[in-house]
């Protein structure tokens, strides 16, 4: 089993009008949310981000993701839910010869993404994963598993376990007390399983995942 850190401690901290999403939240916001599309990415923040742009976030990030996993180049990293591939292109810029690429399950992100990572990125689901055994160095997957139903978001896990020999690192939403739980179900539009950590943690023994993880927790 792997262990729990905060690979993505650089990263700015998110801004969120819990309020307003609260008063908006409603099945078909919630409906079109998950079609990630372009409401999602770049419509109204009642959707989704509310604009997803390239701002160089991910660059300290990349670094300190290759630093964890000892990356050199001629390596190959999969990024499972990479969105418009912003951190695939910073992965690519931080270690000259790393061998980098994407798969989202949003046909928008991919006919939208960073003209850096063309021909880097693949339309697919984190629960099949499209790849041959052990074929990446390190694979990661942020805010992506808790998307998919409880015995999808297994089979994600044993897929980036197939891929990665446990060499991977996953970021879930979760919550530590009862009232994050709240704030959190307040806010979620598109999450389809989500537990605490100890829920996590029995998820990962069964899929037998044995890389790191880490929460993405509103507060």
């Amino acid at each position: 089993m792997g262990r729990e850190l905060n690979l993505l401690s650089a990263l700015p901290k998110a801004k969120r009008n819990i309020e307003a999403r609260l008063d908006a939240k409603n099945p078909e916001t919630m409906r079109i949310s998950k079609e990630y599309g372009e409401m999602y990415f770049d419509g109204p923040r009642d959707y989704g981000y509310g604009g997803y742009k390239y701002d160089g976030r991910w660059v300290p990030v990349a670094k300190d993701i290759i630093a964890h996993f000892g990356l050199k180049a001629g390596d190959r990293v999969l990024d499972v839910g990479c969105a418009k591939g912003f951190l695939v292109k910073d992965l690519v810029d931080a270690l000259p010869g790393l061998e980098v690429y994407g798969l989202d399950i949003s046909e928008y992100a991919m006919m939208n993404c960073h003209p850096n990572v063309v021909g880097r990125l693949h339309l697919g689901s984190a629960d099949h994963l499209p790849f041959p055994d052990g074929a990446f160095s390190a694979v990661i997957s942020l805010d992506t598993i808790h998307n998919l139903p409880r015995a999808r978001a297994k089979t994600a896990l044993q897929e980036i376990q197939r891929l990665s020999n446990g060499n991977a690192f996953v970021r879930v939403d979760s919550y530590r007390t009862p009232e994050q739980k709240a704030v959190f179900e307040n806010w979620v539009l598109t999450a389809e399983f989500h537990d605490y950590p100890d829920g996590w943690v029995q998820l990962f023994d069964e899929a037998g995942y044995t890389g790191d993880y880490y929460w993405t927790i509103i507060e």
